[in-house]
């Protein structure tokens, strides 16, 4: 109760939808006040049922189902339900206690009515209820073994027509579906536990299949019917726990499962959940049908998890190994797997030679899986190999240059004492690229990027005057310059901010304003800041209509 309160409803709903909500309090009728619940009609557009759950686990929660808060958001009418509830604080707390005493009378008044009564009552509600009925001779069915009665219900509970508009479950309707469908997780399990195990199996296995094609024609963005599916597959699991069937054909069952061969995409049955239920016969069994299945399709991604899954359970990494050595992708990625799989097994020799492997046979080293290379490195670290991660780092950066390949080279070298040599051979290559006005991935050449990384400012600034640059990097030259050659730095800023004067938008301004005051420090720097009071003048004058532009320069004293 203590999150029951104005603040946690605002909290709850946001801002808009609480001051919405305050609307519609003279729209709530027929409040029900339960033991922890609160339940009542808002009339909106249409009449919606409300339900404010008062002492749950997470505190204050509600269900509407209007559009809003069947997407699960807490929504104008639990608000409005929330603060007519609240305007009556005095009152809750006795209509819960009278909740509480209706509940008792009426589980005392139902102990005491005899046999007869309570068959008589049962009558009259399922004369009323359709839905209960239902349910009712579901469960009848189910219990005694009726496997015609509970296979026609099922089929019905999963037949999308009665929700289907066009052939097709709306979002708004699969909520409704879904709950319909999981009836028939209940009457699977009931008739297991009615001793009809083997034909809950049966019929799980055809509801698996129903709901596999039901799901294609639902919007099931929430994934309620993903539910449904577990529901299944645990039901399922129940019953040949309880039934115990042959060992083989549950065996051949399981591996078309995991093959996809039932194509019901939605009851995640992992094999190894019933290695009880198999024994070791079974699962001798799954383990050579597997097999086979991954010998016929090496590269079918079920197969090649359904066999690493049951050698990774087995402890068998050579198994491991030869699934995925069966299908290694040209740029090094498998060979990381397995040389992975193998230091985890403590074979790091096996491993460095499947990491090496990945490398040289890898088609294109400019494509090679770059997590494969940082790997390889790292171990020639801990060997003491540093020369072989140079040279390794030499090679990638040779076929891939960028920045970052760059910075990879240097920390190796540094770490095995070779630097300058390496970085002469590498800026060679950069200055190669750049003479071919080759740019990096974010424009401009590496070369300057390097230099700039290096801190050789200077040689980074002729090589921008030589091979040209990217204006990102000419922005970065001159905030690096500024304080040695305002003069050149201010240039660079002039010539960024001209193209700005005739762009618009918040963002423009911000980057304008950026320059500007930058082009102000290097007027200061240089002693001429009447020259800059004029750039300014002239500057407003031109540019006066822009008035958050204005507003911007402004609060910059600009």
């Amino acid at each position: 109760m203590r999150s029951f309160t104005e603040a946690n409803l605002k909290t709850l709903a946001g801002v808009r939808s609480f001051e919405r909500g305050c609307g519609y309090v003279d729209a709530v009728s027929g409040v029900e006040v339960g033991d922890g619940w609160i339940s009542a009609s808002v009339h909106g557009t249409e009449r919606y049922e409300v339900h404010l759950a008062l002492d749950g686990p997470g505190g204050l929660s509600g269900e509407c189902d209007c559009p809003y808060g069947l997407e699960g958001n807490f929504c104008k009418h639990l608000v409005a339900l929330g603060l007519t509830v609240l305007a009556r604080p005095e009152s809750l707390p006795r209509q819960r206690k009278a909740a509480r005493d209706r509940a008792q009378d009426l589980d005392g008044w139902l102990s005491a009515r005899s046999k007869d009564e309570l068959l008589a009552l049962v009558r009259e509600l399922i004369g009323e209820d359709r839905q209960l009925r239902r349910r009712l001779e579901l469960r009848a069915a189910s219990v005694r073994g009726d496997l015609a009665a509970v296979r026609a219900r099922i089929r019905e509970l999963l037949d999308i027509g009665p929700f289907a508009q066009y052939g097709y479950v709306e979002y708004a309707d699969a909520r409704a579906y879904a709950d319909q469908a999981g009836q028939a997780v209940s009457a699977i399990g009931a008739l297991t536990g009615s001793g009809r195990a083997a034909d809950a199996i049966v019929l799980a296995r055809e509801a698996m299949k129903m709901l596999a094609q039901a799901v294609e024609s639902v919007d099931d963005s929430d994934g309620w019917l993903g539910q449904v599916g577990a529901g299944l597959a645990d039901a399922h699991l129940d019953a040949c726990r309880a039934a115990r069937p042959d060992q083989g054909e549950l065996a051949r069952w399981l591996v078309g499962h995991a093959l996809g061969e039932l194509d019901d995409g939605l009851t995640d049955i992992d094999p190894l959940d019933y290695e009880d239920v198999l024994g070791e016969e079974g699962m001798a069994a799954l383990r050579k049908l597997a097999v086979e299945a991954w010998q016929g399709n090496r590269r079918g991604w079920a197969e090649k998890y359904l066999m690493e899954r049951l050698a990774k359970a087995g402890g068998d990494v050579d198994a491991v190994i030869a699934v995925h050595a069966a299908d290694l992708s040209p740029n090094g990625h498998t060979h990381l797997v397995i040389a992975r799989e193998l230091d985890t097994a403590r074979r790091p020799d096996e491993a460095l030679r499947w990491a090496e492997r990945g490398v040289q046979e890898a088609r294109d080293l400019a494509a090679v899986d770059t997590a494969l290379v940082d790997h390889l490195c790292d171990r020639y670290a801990q060997a003491d190999r540093l020369a072989d991660a140079v040279a390794l780092r030499r090679d990638h950066f040779g076929a891939r240059r960028t920045l970052l390949t760059y910075q990879q080279l240097r920390a190796a070298a540094r770490a095995a004492d070779c630097w300058p040599a390496e970085r002469e051979g590498a800026l060679a290559l950069l200055r190669a690229d750049a003479g071919r006005r080759q740019q990096g991935w974010y424009g401009g050449p590496v070369l300057v990027d390097a230099l700039l990384d290096d801190k050789d400012a200077d040689a980074a600034w002729q090589a921008a005057i030589e091979t040209g640059a990217h204006d990102r990097q000419w922005l970065t030259l001159a905030d690096q310059a500024r304080a040695t050659r305002p003069a050149d730095a201010l240039g660079v800023y002039l010539r960024l901010a001209e193209p700005l004067t005739k762009q618009t938008g918040n963002a423009v301004y911000e980057q304008f304003v950026s320059l500007l005051l930058s082009i102000r420090d290097c007027h200061r720097r240089l002693g001429s800041p009447e020259e800059f009071t004029e750039y300014i003048t002239a500057l407003r004058t031109a540019q006066k209509r822009k008035r958050n532009l204005m507003r911007l320069m402004d609060e910059h004293r600009l």
